[in-house]
């Protein structure tokens, strides 16, 4: 009989996170279903089954739940595996970052790379209830198809993307520096904001300003096909820099809070647009800054990481499930859980 997986999704990016793992549980004859959250939009394709309730989720009783954010419920059958949202970037520089902050829910810790690795393996040394496999992020699937190397636009194209944390998104400021140049320079803009992002005015402001020139579009989601068509990308401290230099293809950043030499980072909103000039050129020595960095965040770029996932929940189901200790008991975080269910 065909095992069954679930994917738990709390926020739209979860969507291209999730589907190249769907076709890898769908190659092994295998079914899976979603089930979304109630403030998450429904992006779900005719061929995907989607599930409502508590009710619904345990008759179809999956072997595991996959959840890209930072939860999963804990009252859902199945193993409980973490695919992770984005890298491990620390945007705000915190002592400790949040990326590696222990919640209790899951099981497994499928890692991208030596920098999510390293941190989670010391921690399951200490803690013990969880096991970490290093798979590579199941979205990066959806780059092995493509060829990294530049687009063939007659003109060059520029992607803007941002964070949401306040104090850190350039979102409310990077407007106006984008209009006037997609009025001055022969460039095309693909402009994106955080799902998180919830001004109503910031977010129609830059819809408005994609409406009003030709050559400005507005996506609220991305893929790495879209990614793979663009020149540049324009951000400041976000994970999504992390996806495009996977792309082997230069970021300018504005006032990023951990700048490097794999960045072209300014401090000053006038400093944009010969930075971005200085990214078109592709300087060697920014791309062998690139290639070493990206390494030790994503270590698998062969296109089968969703492959690994699905064998690490076979290898824990088979070696570990039953023998590690029982996870932090969360009582007041379990019955937050049941409330926000029974109250949507």
């Amino acid at each position: 009989m065909p095992r069954h997986y679930l994917f738990f999704v709390s926020h739209s990016y979860c969507y291209t996170i999730l589907r190249p793992l769907q076709q890898a549980i769908r190659r092994r004859g295998d079914d899976v279903a979603w089930f979304l959250e109630a403030t998450c939009p429904d992006l779900l394709q005719p061929d995907e089954l989607r599930l409502h309730t508590i009710t619904e989720v345990r008759q179809y009783n999956p072997l595991a739940v996959f959840a890209p954010g930072n939860y999963v419920y804990s009252f859902f059958p199945g193993v409980k595996v973490e695919l992770f949202h984005g890298y491990p970037i620390n945007k705000r520089n915190d002592l400790h970052d949040d990326h590696f902050k222990l919640r209790g829910w899951f099981d497994i810790y499928c890692t991208q790379g030596p920098s999510s690795t390293m941190p989670f393996r010391l921690l399951e040394s200490r803690h013990r209830y969880f096991k970490v496999y290093e798979t590579g992020w199941c979205k990066v699937d959806a780059l092995a198809a493509l060829q990294q190397k530049p687009s063939a636009n007659s003109q060059p194209t520029i992607v803007y993307a941002t964070t949401f944390t306040r104090g850190i998104s350039s979102a409310p400021v990077m407007i106006d520096v984008i209009e006037q140049l997609a009025a001055e320079r022969p460039w095309h803009w693909m402009l994106t904001l955080h799902p998180k992002i919830s001004d109503p005015q910031l977010i129609a402001r830059y819809q408005a300003l994609a409406d009003r020139l030709p050559n400005v579009t507005f996506h609220p989601l991305l893929t790495y096909e879209q990614l793979a068509a663009t020149d540049v990308m324009l951000c400041d401290t976000s994970s999504i820099i992390m996806e495009y230099l996977l792309l082997d293809k230069p970021v300018v950043t504005y006032r990023n809070t951990r700048p490097g030499d794999h960045l072209l980072n300014v401090t000053d909103l006038a400093d944009v647009p010969a930075a971005i000039e200085q990214a078109l050129t592709r300087p060697a020595d920014l791309l062998q800054h690139i290639r070493a960095y990206a390494a030790q965040h994503e270590a698998h770029t062969d296109g089968h990481n969703s492959e690994r996932v699905l064998d690490a929940v076979d290898d824990f189901l088979e070696n570990y499930q039953g023998h590690l200790p029982h996870k932090p008991l969360n009582l007041f975080r379990k019955l937050k859980q049941r409330l926000k269910v029974l109250t949507h």
